[in-house]
């Protein structure tokens, strides 16, 4: 039996509920009134599309006493919604973003917990490029031994990844349209590098910053270098 996809489409296809599913792509649950605000709703029709999202399966609320919280019910969601950009984001904004916020989210963000935009996309291409992890079927990431050693050199435990299928997994990236690394590994790798200080994510935004730090760290262990990069041709 073929999947429905009309009905999660069509629940995206609203702009006020994209926008909602927009604000959340960062991982991290937010409270009605911030995803009214995203999305220019007053409270009371915010929660009905809220109640329809939830309904559809594309989120899910999480309940602290008396305050209800919103996120995304899983990485599919990201991921459908990250190759909905891909297909819908005009190629001129593309190419010269035109305001402040647009290229900094094209230069380095959090996508559903994992690196990607510029800066996503170099780290997974340097990681190929030594040999650390390898495109597999499925479009997964398999880490090679080499790799292994230099993932846990930075401080990540492959072995409470090892029984999660997809751990390392191949994500669209909807400015660069290439593929990031994503899934569990790409989660932990981020989140070890911003605990590094070698990463910074804005307060309640996607946009993410590398620090000086940062700059020193992956151009010595990685080659990264932003400023001498030159973009590559999607696959």
């Amino acid at each position: 039996m073929e999947p429905n996809i009309a009905s999660p489409a069509a629940l995206i296809g609203d702009p006020a509920r994209a926008a909602m599913l927009q604000a959340l792509m960062d991982g991290r649950a937010q409270p009605a009134g911030a995803l009214a605000w995203a999305a220019g709703l007053s409270a009371q029709a915010a929660s009905n599309h809220l109640a329809k999202l939830i309904d559809g399966g594309l989120l899910r609320v999480e309940r602290e006493g008396r305050h209800r919280h919103y996120r995304l019910a899983g990485p599919e969601v990201a991921h459908a919604l990250e190759a909905l950009a891909c297909v819908a984001a005009p190629v001129r904004s593309l190419e010269q973003p035109r305001s402040p916020k647009a290229r900094a989210l094209r230069e380095a963000r959090c996508c559903y917990g994992h690196l990607a935009g510029r800066l996503g996309i170099a780290v997974t291409d340097a990681l190929v490029d030594r040999d650390l992890i390898a495109p597999a079927d499925d479009k997964l990431y398999a880490v090679t031994p080499k790799g292994r050693a230099w993932f846990e050199d930075l401080g990540l435990d492959l072995d409470a990844m090892r029984s999660k299928r997809g751990a390392a997994r191949q994500c669209l990236d909807w400015t660069e349209r290439r593929h990031h690394l994503a899934g569990p590994l790409g989660v932990m790798m981020l989140s070890r590098m911003v605990a590094l200080g070698w990463i910074e994510i804005a307060p309640g935004g996607r946009a993410a910053r590398l620090t000086t730090l940062g700059q020193d760290q992956l151009r010595s262990r990685l080659g990264v270098d932003l400023e001498t990069l030159q973009p590559r041709a999607a696959a």
